[in-house]
């Protein structure tokens, strides 16, 4: 009986040692449903179709198959609840708690209606059992499946209580029909050879373990009903092994007592077929109607339960917040019930079973994929948080997702492929809504064990094949320089790493006002569409704290190798500015002065100039720089000139040649400019020829003696230019190779 019954809202998530004095125990509270769940209408009305089909040992290899994943889905689930009690919402619940609401919701939304189906599937199996006892209502199938379906729900709107307390004369009514299946006697006059091979025509293997499945996916029933259990991390792995044990056990008798007794054609011919073979007949028809009836019970008091923690959690829509409410002292979801009568009988209306079997079956299997997978990297992770009194090694988990999987595309790759779909687009809908939540889950500490793992792997060497640049971005408050982190951004392109740092004057916070700052910062560049951290120090000056940023930050050798910061015209601070670049020089980091044309910014993105000098050093790192500038979208449509300046003509045509074949040998679109000097200074040529560009590039010596010196004069060479970068490269790593590696 598919009960779906979670503790009370306002216990505890966490509380799941407790052991009370009232309650259900092992046996009533996880066994009994369980097991009623298991024992349902596929074992009455298509276990006899399963063997004839496929035989007696394709039948035991089902069985076999079936319960394998169905055990190692149940050590995963046990192993999650004796860590937290499992609260309205089931599966749903459990996955949401652990790989976040997205996923939980993607994985949520098809389980409703799976659930929802489930209904329509018991009901129909009910009235199938009812026509074929009484041939003269076979006319009124359809409406005899309507009118359960109705009842069931009404039923649950206004009694829930009724089917706990129905559970144990169900099963008692279930040992009564094996025991007189047990004790029958075959078909008479009939040719039976159990070894036999399936007769001609038969359905493929596969498809017969997707009618069979939904037969052992009964392990949640008991699972949801922690939170009113005496001692549920002693009662869950106990109660819910034992019901997928028990189940195993007679689904492997039944077959070789069908095979002993039946003819194969008579199995697949004869949906009923126990009720003729067995000591009392009449037993099998309560069996059947109590297992169907109790079946569908549990459904419609489950599905409903899960669309009201779906719409709680505001999974759904706005608009379907409503889907939320309860009624009365145990918060019935009376709304939710309604909707999903409405879904159980638009199914009813196709009244095939063999059609919806196959479809429960793929939403059963995605949920117990990630069931397997939530359980797998909980277990992997070993967070102090995860704690589950019933321990299991992740592997076995993982096994169970692989085998979950397999079976998926075994049975029909396209409609495996169709749920994965349906199950990505509405989880990529989900995080287009950025739904914000009260718990938290394992996705940021699988990140962090992905992030040890990278830093411990990537050592303190040089590495010009993978070499793009790491950004520390020296900008103050954002809102005054956001053209320096759009630079940054562009530079990037959401594959390095942004750092926005500024220097607060000492004593100016607290370190818990200093992360709040750090925490506004970074919504405002998320809002404006950056990715990057954000990192604010103190220190008595400006220039001494950017210059202990650059020794201190970092993390392993995840160090910025590129720092970005705006150009100084305070001419009685230029001396201290120049120490500071010099400093950032001789740490081995590359320093991109960032002059703005405040009247133009970046213009109209059309034309960057790279004035050039070489392949050496600068030259390398600009026309990397200015490459990765061109690839951000705002830039896409700009020309790059690679300009050079040579005294004479007769220069010019050998620079021309060698020019055009470094581009085309370095693979970069870039438009060769030879300019000859005819007497002109350079400044002079600068200023005529780039004066319509949109970003200049020019390169800086080395810091040497009177530094400060020749940074005024490459100022005045700037002045009244479009908007500049200045840049000085690492002196120890080689560009040249970042740009010819093949």
């Amino acid at each position: 009986m598919k009960l779906f019954f979670g503790s009370s809202p306002k216990k505890s998530e966490n509380n799941v040692s407790k052991t009370t004095e009232s309650g259900l125990g092992t046996f009533g509270g996880v066994y009994t449903p369980s097991i009623l769940t298991i024992l349902g209408v596929i074992m009455y009305l298509r276990f006899g179709w399963v063997v004839g089909n496929v035989g007696l040992f394709g039948t035991l290899a089902i069985v076999t198959l079936s319960t394998l994943i169905t055990f190692l889905t149940s050590l995963s689930v046990c192993a999650i609840a004796t860590d937290r009690v499992i609260r309205v919402g089931g599966a749903y619940h459990v996955i949401s708690r652990s790989l976040g609401i997205e996923t939980g919701g993607a994985v949520g939304i098809p389980l409703y209606f799976a659930q929802a189906l489930s209904v329509a599937l018991y009901t129909i199996g009910f009235a199938e059992s009812v026509t074929e006892s009484f041939s003269f209502l076979k006319p009124y199938q359809l409406y005899i499946t309507l009118a359960i379906t109705i009842a069931v729900a009404v039923l649950a709107l206004t009694s829930a209580s009724l089917a706990i307390k129905a559970q144990y004369l169900i099963m008692a009514a279930i040992v009564l029909s094996l025991v007189s299946l047990l004790f029958g006697s075959p078909v008479p006059d009939s040719n039976i050879n159990m070894f036999a091979s399936p007769a001609q025509g038969s359905e493929d293997f596969w498809k017969v373990f997707a009618v069979f499945f939904p037969a052992v996916t009964g392990i949640m029933a008991g699972v949801n009903m922690s939170g009113d259990l005496r001692d549920p991390t002693k009662s869950i792995p106990i109660g819910t092994l034992a019901a997928v044990g028990t189940g195993y056990i007679i689904y492997m008798i039944l077959p070789i007592v069908l095979a002993m007794r039946v003819p194969f054609e008579d199995l697949i011919a004869e949906p009923l077929i126990m009720q003729q073979i067995s000591f009392w007949g009449p037993a099998i028809l309560l069996g059947v109607w109590g297992a169907t009836l109790s079946s569908a019970i549990g459904s419609i008091l489950g599905a409903p339960r899960i669309l009201q923690a779906l719409a709680r959690d505001g999974v759904l829509p706005d608009w379907m917040r409503f889907l939320g409410n309860g009624s009365g002292p145990n918060d019935e979801p009376r709304v939710g019930t309604a909707v999903t009568l409405v879904v159980a009988v638009a199914v009813v209306c196709i009244g095939d079973l063999n059609l919806i079997a196959p479809v429960l079956t793929m939403f059963f299997l995605t949920t117990y994929l990630v069931l397997n997978i939530s359980a797998g990297v909980e277990s992997f992770l070993q967070s102090p948080s995860f704690r589950p009194t019933f321990k299991i090694n992740w592997i076995f988990s993982f096994l169970g997702a692989a085998g979950c999987l397999a079976v998926m595309f075994l049975i029909d790759p396209v409609a495996t492929v169709v749920a994965a779909a349906i199950v990505l687009l509405i989880y990529f809908w989900l995080s287009s809504r950025e739904l914000t939540t009260t718990w938290g889950d394992v996705r940021r500490g699988i990140w962090m064990a992905l992030l040890r793992e990278a830093i411990l792997q990537t050592d303190h060497t040089q590495d010009t094949k993978n070499w793009r640049p790491s950004i520390l971005v020296l900008s103050g408050a954002p809102s005054r320089r956001w053209s320096l982190i759009r630079l940054a951004d562009a530079l990037t392109h959401k594959r390095g790493l942004i750092t926005v740092s500024s220097v607060l004057p000492s004593g100016s916070c607290d370190l818990a006002r200093k992360l709040t700052l750090e925490k506004r910062i970074r919504n405002y560049l998320e809002r404006r569409g950056v990715q990057a951290l954000v990192r604010l120090i103190t220190a008595p000056e400006p220039f001494e704290g950017a210059t202990r940023l650059v020794e201190t930050y970092g993390l392993g050798s995840v160090v910025p190798n590129t720092i970005l910061l705006g150009d100084s015209e305070n001419s009685s601070k230029r001396e201290r500015y120049c120490d500071t670049i010099a400093h950032f020089h001789y740490a081995n980091r590359n320093v991109v002065i960032f002059r703005e044309n405040h009247q133009r910014g970046f213009g109209r993105r059309r034309q960057i100039d790279v004035w050039w000098g070489g392949m050496q050093a600068n030259g390398s790192l600009m026309l990397l720089l200015a490459y990765l500038v061109r690839k951000d979208i705002e830039w896409r449509n700009a020309q790059l000139f690679l300009k050079l300046v040579v005294p004479d003509e007769t220069a010019a045509t050998a620079a021309r040649t060698n020019v055009r074949d470094i581009v085309e040998r370095l693979r970069i679109k870039a438009i060769p400019k030879v300019l000859v000097a005819r007497d002109r200074s350079f400044d002079e040529i600068l200023h005529t020829s780039s004066v319509d560009a949109d970003l200049v590039f020019l390169g800086m010596a080395r810091p040497q003696e009177n530094f400060a010196e020749y940074y005024e004069k490459l100022q005045k060479r700037a002045a009244n230019l479009p908007t500049t970068l200045f840049v000085l490269a690492a002196p120890d790593f080689r560009f040249e190779e970042v740009l010819t590696e093949s």
